[in-house]
């Protein structure tokens, strides 16, 4: 579907199998946001994992240029588009149901950072119901060898060796000057999206998925991230998968991936049926 320019997919499961997993409660919609130069088959496979929980899924990747171009000079085009994203769920008349995301690699989690923005300061959103949040191989920082490595393989083999060697020779200048040498001075007019969810975590529990086999982002940048937010209050937890590759802890372990993506769902579920219960009481002692 593109609507607004907007190219996602939105998968609505069948009735009986919502109602098998979630009975007397409305069914959550798992909101994917994908790693960069991601193809939505494969992140129909991870939606999957979700359908047949009887989910609702909605299925986005942002486009290259504004991961790798608009980003890095500090353009903030990743905003509307998170703006647009979340109006897709009043489209569809599905507001009211709990919200959960599932965010692949830097790429995701840079349009998640300003998801996260509008869900903190936009009033238009104050009434959804964020549950929780899955990152799987994210966040990384000011990691230029990790960022070369993503758009090589974004890229392709498609592309011609001089033109590959200037595009990416002209990537790694700019990231190294704007996001490392100049990053103490940039931050004040665009922080990073590593630097701005540290600076103010959302209040809903997050599950780290990373490994430190991963060639992309370093499994201590996310190591850090995770004990910076607990140093906070908030919820976060990780498991490391150890020898998976970047974004590849599905395709390597299909069976412990989905388990734990399904468990985290449902954990996230049930905290807000125990929170709903206490609010129902309150309720009725007064």
């Amino acid at each position: 579907m593109a609507d607004d320019g907007l190219d996602y997919n939105l998968v609505f499961p069948d009735a009986a199998t919502s109602e098998r997993h979630w009975p007397g409660t409305k069914e959550p919609v798992v909101i994917l946001l994908g790693w960069a130069g991601c193809k939505d088959r494969h992140l129909s496979k991870y939606s999957s994992i979700y359908n047949e929980q009887g989910c609702v899924t909605l299925r986005y990747t942002a486009p290259l240029k504004t991961v790798f171009i608009s980003e890095t000079f500090g353009y903030k085009e990743l905003s509307s588009t998170a703006l647009k994203l979340l109006e897709v769920l009043y489209d569809y008349e599905v507001e009211n149901s709990p919200v959960f995301f599932h965010v692949f690699s830097n790429g995701g989690f840079m349009l998640y950072r300003y998801i996260i923005e509008l869900l903190h300061s936009d009033k238009q959103f104050s009434s959804l119901c964020v549950i929780g949040s899955l990152v799987d191989s994210a966040p990384g920082s000011g990691n230029v060898r990790g960022a070369l490595r993503a758009l090589t393989a974004t890229l392709g083999p498609k592309i011609t060796p001089f033109l590959r060697y200037v595009l990416l020779t002209l990537f790694a200048v700019t990231v190294f000057l704007l996001r490392v040498v100049l990053y103490p001075l940039t931050k004040y007019f665009h922080k990073n999206h590593y630097d701005a969810v540290q600076d103010r975590p959302p209040v809903w529990p997050h599950f780290y998925l990373y490994s430190r086999a991963d060639q992309v982002i370093r499994h201590r940048d996310v190591e850090l991230f995770v004990d910076a937010l607990k140093q906070k209050g908030a919820q976060a937890d990780s498991f490391d998968f150890v020898s998976s590759p970047h974004v590849g802890h599905f395709r390597d372990f299909p069976e412990q991936y989905a388990l734990k993506c399904r468990g985290f769902l449902v954990a996230c579920m049930k905290d807000l049926e125990g929170a709903e219960t206490k609010k129902r009481q309150r309720v009725q002692s007064q």
